[in-house]
This record gives structure tokens, C-alpha cells and sequence, in this order.
């Protein structure tokens, strides 16, 4: 899920959050009486398989069911993380737990209210024949990253610091999202890339790579969660319990019976029918179900510790201005 930084004006568009305390907005059934809570979804970048869980939640009436209906949005690529939910113009986001933290240190009152993947997907990803076998083979040898933001950044200063290593014992290249070019021409020794993206892609296309995947007990970030304001949280207590309850029966179908995940995605991601896009979609979506239960079962609870451990991190990297209290970031108040 490809992250995109957030932006200078987080700050100022922190002072907006007192809109997002206003009442639900409904959705009207055809006679327009107010039927169900309609509040916004939003599911960043493009359409893709990796948000089928959402998708199928909508067409299988699991929000319904829990008492919602939702509207789902997608950003533009060049609208920021969370500049909508700041303004009052989505009442939810998926988004990393490092970038809310982030976002937090900003000024901006945002809350995790379930996890969505319980494993970090950010990779060290080299070619197949690389005399880089260990993370701390990396030193000397040049990595390419889509910029020093988001989870690809995160996920770098994680690996350096597992290996030993400093930002100055490797030659950082910001090369834009090109990882699978700039890896198979050559252009850098390594890539940032995601479980479920990069490495998927480079197998898709016959090139062969290998991972080094960073151990999950040495990952003190939290991966990507349903987020909100307190504000929203604080006022709309069941509907955000009721969108949750929808995404987590949402994930179980789509890691239980993928191909069903992939024909309801297929109504919501233009070109998805296609047989080549059906390829890709169905290993995304194979690479994709490990995260959302994280070698068990599909859990949306928070972890206080893995928090804990994420604030002390991030601080010290100087990836937040001064160590954000974790506490109020994230709540597990919202499930079932």
C-alpha cells in the first residue's frame, strides 16, 4: 500500500479538526427517510485488491449489518495522508500507525481504532544473484527509496539500526515509486519495497529477487490501522465501533475466500476484470491475507507495548519532534 508523506501544512490543517466533531451525515433510503450512519472512508492512493476487505464489507452488507453504510473514497495522488480527515472531509482513514504518530506530533488529534494489518510489510528487497545475503551487506551499497517519508522510510531506519548500521554507511537514493526499474537495471543494489506490492510485481515479472525480511520482534512500528479523529471517536462512539465490526468481517472473507475478494474488487478496481489484472490482483491479494492476520487470526486489537516501543523509536530516529505520547494515539475501546 503505497504511503505518501505528510504534508508541511499538517499543522494548520490541524486547527480544522473541530469540524469533524459534527454530527454523522445519514444515508437516505429511496422514500428519504434517514436510514443508516453514512460517514466517509477513506482508502488513499488508487482502487486495488488491497482494499477488498472494505470493498466486500459494503457488497456484502457486513456494514450494514453492523449498522453503517459507508462511502468509500479514494485520494488523489497528490492529496496528502491525512489532509481530508483534517478538514472534516472523510471521518476515517487507513494509514500507518508510525504516520499517525507522526501526523500527531504535528498537532493533528488522530486515533487507531483497529489494526488492519498485524504484521509491518516494509522490505529490503535485492536481486536473486546480490552478494547481499544479510542487512548488514548493505553497507557501502546503494538503496532506493520512494523519499525519506512514509512507511519505506520507517521501515529503512529499522533495517540500518537491525544491522548496525548508519544512515551514512549506505549511499540512500530517493528514486520516486521506480523501485522494480531502478532494481532490474541496475540503477540501485537494493529497494524499499512492501511484501505485498514490490516483491509481488518482480515475481510477476520474472525477476527474481529475494527479501530481507526484518525480524518481526525487531520492528517497533505498528503496520496499518483504521484511524479517526478523537474528535469523531468522542461523538460517534457507535458508528465507529460499527465500521470497525464491518472491516474486520471484511478482512476474515477476504482471507478465507479470496476468490470471492477478488470478484467483489473486480466492480470496484477499473481494469480488474482483465486477465493479466486478475493475476496480479490474485497474488497481491495471497501476499496480502499473511499481514492481516499476522501468522494467526484476523485480530483488530492494538498492542500498548508495540506503541510504547514505536514512540521510544521514532523519537530517537527524529522521525517526531520530541517522543509523542502513544497513549492517546490509538484505542481498542471500539471492538466488539
Amino acid at each position: 500500500m503505497r504511503r505518501r508523506h505528510f504534508l508541511a501544512g499538517a499543522a494548520a490543517a490541524a486547527l480544522l479538526l473541530a469540524g469533524c466533531a459534527q454530527p454523522a451525515p445519514v444515508a437516505s433510503s429511496p422514500s428519504g427517510t434517514p436510514e443508516l450512519p453514512a460517514p466517509v472512508i477513506g482508502l488513499t492512493y488508487i482502487p486495488n485488491v488491497q482494499f477488498s476487505p472494505f470493498y466486500v464489507a459494503e457488497a456484502d452488507g457486513d456494514f450494514a449489518a453492523a449498522g453503517v453504510r459507508p462511502t468509500l473514497r479514494h485520494h488523489g495522488t497528490s492529496e496528502g495522508l491525512f489532509t481530508a480527515i483534517a478538514a472534516g472531509q472523510e471521518d476515517f482513514v487507513v494509514a500507518g500507525g508510525d504516520e499517525l504518530l507522526q501526523a500527531r506530533g504535528e498537532g493533528v488529534d488522530l486515533v487507531a481504532v483497529a489494526a488492519y494489518y498485524r504484521s509491518y510489510p516494509v522490505q529490503v528487497i535485492v536481486p536473486d544473484g546480490s552478494p547481499i545475503t544479510t542487512l548488514a551487506d548493505l553497507k557501502g551499497h546503494s538503496i532506493g527509496i520512494p523519499g525519506r517519508y512514509g512507511e519505506n522510510w520507517f521501515g529503512l531506519q529499522v533495517a540500518l539500526r537491525s544491522a548496525g548500521l548508519a544512515e551514512s554507511d549506505v549511499q540512500v537514493q530517493e528514486i520516486g515509486y521506480t523501485q522494480q526499474a531502478a532494481l532490474s537495471t541496475g540503477k540501485v543494489d537494493a529497494i524499499v519495497g512492501f511484501s505485498n506490492n514490490e516483491a509481488v510485481q518482480f515475481a510477476l515479472a520474472g525477476f527474481a529477487t529475494r527479501s530481507l525480511a526484518i525480524a518481526p520482534g525487531q520492528v517497533p512500528l505498528v503496520g496499518i490501522c483504521v484511524a479517526t479523529t478523537r474528535a469523531y471517536a468522542e461523538a460517534h462512539p457507535d458508528v465507529v465501533k460499527a465500521v470497525v465490526a464491518g472491516t474486520l468481517a471484511g478482512i476474515r472473507t477476504a482471507v478465507t475466500d479470496q476468490a470471492h475478494a477478488l470478484e467483489v474488487s473486480a466492480t470496484y478496481v477499473p481494469g480488474l476484470s482483465a486477465a493479466s489484472a486478475q493475476e496480479s490482483a490474485k497474488a497481491t491479494l495471497a501476499a496480502t491475507a499473511p499481514l492481516w492476520t499476522g501468522g494467526g487470526s484476523v485480530d483488530g486489537t492494538l498492542d500498548a507495548a508495540q506503541w510504547t516501543a514505536m514512540a521510544d523509536f521514532m523519537a530517537a530516529q527524529g522521525l517526531t519532534k520530541g517522543r509523542v505520547d502513544p497513549t492517546p494515539a490509538f484505542s481498542n475501546a471500539y471492538l466488539g
